[in-house]
Formats: structure tokens, C-alpha cells, sequence
């Protein structure tokens, strides 16, 4: 990771004192999510409840603008042109650069089908066995780690050749187990367990757009 990004793990300990422990676990999360991009692969994320909200709001922060200008390449400028120059002139002054991410919870259509007709506990894998190629990764939401969607959907991912992410409480899990690095937040309780969720995930999508976006 280079010396620029370490800003913004500074600062996050800095306000969070206590994600010192979890400190290497997001640095090496960060690393695994920057070689996902790096490949021009994507992420899909999943999550219950409260960490389906999360879901949604990762890919929020990755798929447009967060802190930094992302213009869009030159190149694509011209292409867009090239198709109809008064409608691409106008694509080219407003689309942003984009970390490709899906969320696994938003596809309410999809969802309600595979649940009424299968076994809900494997939607997550589902749409994973539908998305997910070698080089993807999953980053799976679950403050006890053990939340059975999100193993049967990360289980699915490693079997594709995805690479695992957890994000979870301090308690060793079976997902803490699965993972190729899992992020457990020193709490316990489950509120408290979310209130920490935000300033990691977020403190990851500021280093990945400095690195993509940055000057």
C-alpha cells in the first residue's frame, strides 16, 4: 500500500481508537479490494438487515463520485462523441468514474422469485453463482459471522474463484474462518457492532478512490 493512503488509516484511529486492532485486517482488505480493480474485475457485497443498508451504501460510494472528481477518461470522451457528438458531448460533462460493485440485497425481483421457489438462505449465493468470475470479490456483511446466507454465498464465491472479504463483530465465526481476510470490529453487541461497520467501510472506499482517482 503506498505511504499516501496511510492518511486515511491514520485518521480513522485517530477518531476511532479502538479499530487500532483491526488496523492490518483493513489494510489487507483495502490491498485485496485495489488488486480486484487493479484486474478489472468488481465486487458484490451482501448483508442482513442493517448490513443489507450497508451493502447498498458501499456500492453507492464506489460506483460515483465520493470525495474526489472522477472526470472521465479522455478517451471515453471521444468515443462517446464519436457516436452522436451533441448527446456524448453532454455523457462526457457528467458521467463519473466508476468502481464496478453490486449489491446482492437490492433485486427485489429477483429475490422474491428464488425465495418463493427455493431455499431462501441461498439467494446471496445464487446471484454470486450468476455474477461472480475469478478475480471478483465478495465482501460479506454479518456482525455475528455466522449469519447463513452470507456462508453459503461466500462459500460459492471461493469455489468460483472469487476472493472473500468479511466484515464482522469481535467473535470468531464461521465466515471469520472462511474468509481471505475478515474485519472484526472490537464490539459485540450488535448496534454497536454497526456503528463501527461505517468508519471501516468508509475509511476502504477513500483509500480505493485516492488510489484510482487521485492525482
Amino acid at each position: 500500500m503506498e505511504n499516501g493512503l496511510n492518511k486515511h488509516i491514520d485518521l480513522l484511529v485517530e477518531r476511532y481508537p479502538v479499530l487500532i486492532a483491526c488496523k492490518t485486517d483493513i489494510i489487507r482488505a483495502y490491498e485485496c479490494l485495489e488488486a480486484t480493480y487493479t484486474n478489472d474485475c468488481k465486487l458484490l457485497v451482501c448483508g442482513n438487515g442493517g448490513s443489507a443498508s450497508d451493502s447498498e451504501h458501499i456500492v453507492g460510494e464506489l460506483m460515483k463520485e465520493f470525495k474526489l472528481k472522477r472526470k472521465i477518461h479522455l478517451e471515453q470522451a471521444k468515443a462517446l462523441q464519436s457516436i452522436n457528438p451533441e448527446l456524448g458531448a453532454t455523457l462526457s460533462d457528467h458521467l463519473q468514474g466508476a468502481l464496478p460493485a453490486i449489491t446482492l440485497t437490492a433485486q427485489s425481483s429477483l429475490i422474491t422469485a428464488f425465495m418463493n421457489d427455493s431455499e431462501p438462505a441461498f439467494v446471496f449465493a445464487q446471484q454470486v453463482n450468476g455474477y461472480g468470475k475469478k478475480g471478483d470479490c465478495l465482501l460479506g456483511i454479518s456482525t455475528s459471522g455466522n449469519s447463513m446466507n452470507v456462508l453459503y454465498a461466500a462459500v460459492t464465491a471461493k469455489a468460483k474463484g472469487l476472493k472473500v472479504v468479511g466484515l464482522t463483530g469481535q467473535k470468531e465465526s464461521k465466515l471469520s474462518e472462511l474468509a481471505d481476510v475478515c474485519i472484526r470490529v472490537p464490539e459485540i453487541e450488535t448496534y454497536k457492532i454497526q456503528e463501527l461497520h461505517s468508519p471501516v467501510y468508509h475509511c476502504i472506499c477513500l483509500m480505493l478512490e485516492d488510489h484510482f482517482f487521485g492525482s
